[in-house]
């Protein structure tokens, strides 16, 4: 008893009620202005449907009045993409009226039924009541009166379950929509996954240079080399600085654009703070860097950085030599160093360096290009090919 009586203490029972009541306010207009024609405003019904953002705003209605509180009530709240989406809708307009019809129909009349048993079971005729007339009462009316009430709260229940079965078959995602929601899953996926980047490479580099430097200027004990080594390590932790406040804007508004973020066209930048930091850069550029589209420019500016930071802090101060050649077809970039006792992948630092390789080798696939790491003749090299096309 306790079971059949719950959804009286439900909020959604309520919600559902006024989600079917919605439509006849519509109808309680219509027939205000043309009377005797109750079905009048299911014909309006079909062209509105058709108009995409109304799926929308159907789909939010139903998101918070039929499923209150749930975290996926598999609803599309998005305008329809499709002509199948639209004719959806507006099969469930359709819907929704004749649910909404039966939902007043019973909260009305079953209620005037039970009164009108009642007044019978104590003697007194029904006679304006069109759907009965009791011109001899008796007290047996009065048993039926209870069963009305009853009949009111099984229809109110059950159309509210039955108009949240309809909306999500008909107000659900459909394939386009599904697949839509799972690229948008993955562009966020590949955003996150851009941004944990960003953060790597450039507070990384920073905090290599950084140590690098401290270090040389303790061991060399020399002021005007402190001086020089200070500087860098500011150098490099204002750009840091800037860096992070710009990954921390992307992390505020995920649309914001990319176009602010380094490009190889700052290669020279880049190249001079690792010298600063003690290593010998021979730096062989061709070609018109400002002409690489965007993306190339910036992932490129980020695959030459990791480069660099791998290089100080696996190798020192050591002679690199850096190719960047940019091609009708194709951005080549190249970064050698000799191999030293610090063996990539091995002693402190070396799962950073491991990190950092997969790195540039999944920043090289994502823009349909490779990548090669690994000892080459005596020398580590890191060899990366990105299509311009």
């Amino acid at each position: 008893m306790v079971r059949l009586l719950r959804p009286l203490t439900r909020g959604t029972t309520y919600t559902r009620l006024v989600h079917l009541w919605v439509p006849m306010l519509l109808v309680s207009v219509w027939l205000f202005v043309f009377p005797g024609q109750p079905w009048g405003p299911a014909l309006p019904l079909i062209p509105l449907g058709l108009i995409p953002a109304v799926r929308l705003g159907e789909g939010v209605q139903a998101q918070v009045l039929l499923t209150p509180g749930e975290k996926d009530p598999g609803f599309s709240v998005r305008p329809a993409a499709t002509w199948g989406d639209r004719f959806r809708t507006v099969l469930w307009l359709e819907a929704r009226m004749v649910l909404g019809a039966l939902a007043m129909f019973s909260t009305v009349w079953f209620p005037m039924l039970a009164h009108d048993f009642t007044a019978a079971a104590f003697g007194h005729a029904v006679t304006d009541n069109p759907l009965m007339r009791i011109t001899h009462p008796h007290w047996a009316y009065g048993l039926l009166a209870p069963l009305c009430l009853v009949a009111m709260y099984a229809s109110v229940v059950g159309l509210g379950e039955l108009v949240t079965v309809v909306a999500r078959r008909l107000l659900g995602p459909s394939a386009a929509e599904r697949v839509a929601a799972l690229e948008e899953r993955t562009e966020q996926l590949l955003e996150r996954t851009r941004i944990a980047r960003e953060l790597h490479d450039s507070i990384g580099h920073a905090l290599t240079v950084a140590v690098v430097q401290a270090g040389a200027a303790r061991a060399a004990g020399d002021p005007a080399f402190t001086d020089r080594a200070l500087l860098a390590i500011e150098d490099t932790g204002r750009a840091a600085l800037e860096d992070l406040e710009r990954v921390l804007g992307l992390l505020r508004e995920t649309r914001r654009p990319a176009s602010g973020r380094p490009t190889l066209v700052e290669a020279d930048r880049l190249m001079e703070s690792a010298r600063t930091s003690g290593a010998k850069i021979d730096a062989d550029l061709t070609g018109p860097l400002e002409t690489v589209p965007g993306p190339v420019s910036r992932e490129g500016y980020r695959i030459l950085q990791e480069c660099l930071t791998n290089v100080l802090r696996h190798a020192g101060p050591v002679p690199v030599r850096v190719r960047i050649a940019v091609e009708d077809r194709a951005l080549t970039l190249e970064v050698r160093n000799p191999l030293t006792a610090g063996i990539p992948g091995s002693g402190p630092g070396g799962g950073m360096r491991g990190s950092g390789l997969r790195g540039i080798r999944e920043r090289a696939a994502l823009l349909g290009g490779t990548a090669r790491t690994g000892p080459d003749g005596g020398d580590w090299q890191v060899h990366v090919e990105l299509p311009l096309r």
